[in-house]
């Protein structure tokens, strides 16, 4: 397997420097960025794997960044985990809401963080099935990872797009968020099962197409199911 790139971007060089060597003992390529201008370029010019973001960055901020990838299709499904001082549940939620893909609060090990970048790559870069899945007009293609609604292209995270994949490929069945996690996050991957809510809402809100949103449905006091009745029915 050829190695993974990582893009650093954090204003203080020292740290920068202390992931940089972490990560290439754990056989990651690095490429450093001080500030959203030079990640913005790294991003367009190098196209890493992943993004290690610092929150509190000068001029623009590393989650005002994260809202412009999301909103540019070229960028909308990069992998970023969020690195930030902000341990609050509140400063969580909104960095997840804003699209990362995990969030790891400072101080931190870099075992850990390592540990949190391959359980990432792997669940967004699965071995996918190569069959088109679709649910009436909702279709995921799995070898381009397109996912259209009549055939208009809808623009997701690769951590939605796994949980739409895994529900569609196990229509109307009730998991939990601990299955769930099981599932798309990885048996090994330690995190708050809070945040299977953060990307359910996610990926509700990308599936808000002539009320596909309704196919994830909450099943209460349980958990999540994927439901194609839910197209001609309220939701839960």
């Amino acid at each position: 397997m050829s190695r993974k790139t990582v893009l650093i971007v954090d204003d203080e060089a020292a740290i920068r420097e202390m992931l940089k060597v972490a990560l290439e003992i754990a056989e990651f390529d690095c490429i450093e960025a001080k500030n959203a201008y030079e990640a913005q370029v790294a991003v367009t010019d190098q196209r890493p794997d992943l993004v290690l973001l610092d929150w509190m960055m000068p001029e623009v901020s590393g989650l005002e960044l994260l809202r412009r990838w999301r909103q540019n299709e070229e960028t909308a499904s990069l992998p970023v985990i969020m690195l930030t001082a902000k341990a609050e549940e509140e400063n969580t939620v909104k960095g997840l809401d804003t699209g990362a893909d995990d969030y790891i609060s400072k101080p931190f090990s870099p075992r850990e963080l390592a540990s949190r970048i391959k359980a990432l790559m792997r669940r967004t870069q699965p071995d996918a099935p190569e069959d088109m899945l679709r649910t009436a007009d909702l279709a995921i293609d799995p070898v381009s990872r397109r996912v259209t609604i009549k055939d208009q292209p809808i623009a997701l995270g690769p951590t939605e797009y796994r949980l739409l994949e895994f529900f569609m490929t196990h229509p109307d069945r009730a998991f939990t968020r601990e299955q769930l996690l099981n599932k798309v996050w990885g048996a090994n991957v330690y995190i708050d099962e809070r945040t299977i809510d953060v990307h359910i809402r996610r990926l509700r809100k990308a599936l808000s197409i002539d009320n596909y949103e309704n196919t994830i449905q909450t099943v209460r006091g349980f958990g999540y199911r994927f439901s194609k009745e839910a197209l001609v029915k309220s939701p839960d």
